[in-house]
């Protein structure tokens, strides 16, 4: 065998959120792109916003000398400063250029901070339903990924929580808005998640992290700013990036945020830094650096991303299908009518649908739908839905 057991095996198990988005493009070369409804992968449909287009206009036409070249592993001091001045604002905690390392996306940002955090062996708490690729990162660094339950509303169970933490327990990973409930945990729920890690890490004597996966954080349905992790516990490593705010996934840029209260601040900026070199990233993209800069104010239309919720909700709901009206992201989770979400994900596949299985995010029983689409997708979608659900219907 010329690759790697673990590898080879990865490759195996895969993503069933890749497989069937790979799934949709065989189906759409054998039945033409508007026969069949993709609602399965996050990639926004929306165009970035004319701010962007703007500031890309006035970069290429206006270069900074030697923007192209190699800057500081933590990326631009200028663009750091930018998000620094922004969190401030959001949060009201006094955030500095040093607490701020460039990323390649969200992605590369959770991979330095627990490159940065994890010995062999220790454990990283993950709430399930979550994003499968939190699994491998952690696996990728060494960690074990122990999964613990949610609630029926979808919030973390924190008696199973505090049971949890233990000695080895390094960090917990938390996302809100989440993927893919699309539920936003109130400042309530996350006061009280601070409140046991903050009781469990001081009777341990070990500081536990929480790695705050705020992606989505800017798609927020109910007005004013959305709770943050930030503003509960100190011990706070913000993860994010620019993919969904800025419909720009493909540009990989985003970045991570120590908390300025957080044990060891210094040391865990400057071992995220060394991750980003010897991990390959180097650097954060820097035309990226250059453009968001200017855009820390800008994003797409939330009201747009809330009407094709309520379009899908209403229309579903109506059906009879329940589930958790999402308050952010773009993503709904519907209880499916049988216990196997496999097979229901698999005849709405028959009808041309494609969802991905809540078992891809450790919540079997359930499947994810994505409305980050166009309207004819989304409008495409419902008749296979409604015939899918009278088949189980009393």
């Amino acid at each position: 065998m010329s690759i790697s057991e673990k590898v080879r095996l990865g490759m195996q198990n895969g993503s069933l959120i890749r497989k069937m988005f790979e799934e949709g493009i065989a189906l759409k070369k054998l039945h033409g792109p508007d026969k069949v409804f993709d609602l399965t992968i996050g990639n926004p449909m929306l165009e970035p916003p004319e701010a962007f287009s703007r500031e890309l206009k006035k970069l290429v036409e206006n270069p900074r000398p030697g923007m192209h070249r190699y800057m500081e592993n933590a990326g631009y001091t200028d663009t750091r400063e930018a998000i620094a001045a922004k969190l401030t604002s959001e949060t009201g905690i006094k955030f500095s250029h040093s607490g701020i390392v460039m990323t390649c996306g969200a992605a590369g940002a959770i991979n330095l901070a627990l490159k940065a955090l994890l010995n062999p062996g220790e454990e990283v708490i993950s709430f399930a339903p979550f994003f499968f690729e939190y699994e491998v990162y952690v696996d990728n660094h060494g960690g074990m990924c122990k999964i613990l339950p949610s609630t029926e509303s979808f919030v973390p169970d924190l008696n199973a929580l505090e049971a949890a933490i233990n000695p080895k327990t390094k960090a917990i990973i938390i996302n809100s808005p989440n993927n893919p409930t699309g539920i936003v945990y109130s400042d309530n729920i996350l006061k009280q998640i601070a409140e046991v890690v903050n009781h469990k890490s001081t009777s341990l004597n070990r500081t536990v992290y929480v790695i705050s996966d705020d992606v989505y954080s800017k798609l927020y349905y109910d007005g004013g700013k959305c709770p943050r992790m930030l503003n509960y516990y100190p011990h706070t490593i913000v993860v994010t990036s620019y993919s969904k705010e800025l419909s720009l996934p493909g540009e990989r840029i985003g970045y991570a945020a120590v908390h300025p209260d957080c044990d060891d601040r210094k040391d865990v900026v400057a071992a995220m830094i060394y991750a980003n070199r010897i991990l390959g990233f180097v650097n954060a993209p820097a035309l990226m650096q250059n453009l968001v800069r200017n855009l820390q104010n800008a994003s797409v239309s939330v009201g747009e991303y809330k009407r094709k919720r309520d379009l899908l909700y209403d229309n579903l709901t109506g059906m009879g299908y329940s589930m958790v009206k999402p308050e952010g992201a773009f993503y709904m989770f519907p209880r499916t009518p049988i216990k196997d979400d496999l097979t229901f994900a698999s005849e709405l596949k028959e009808m041309l649908v494609l969802t991905v299985p809540g078992s891809a995010f450790k919540a079997p029983g359930y499947i994810r739908l994505s409305y980050c689409l166009d309207d004819r997708t989304i409008e495409g979608s419902l008749p296979a839905f409604r015939k899918a659900i009278e088949k189980y219907r009393p």
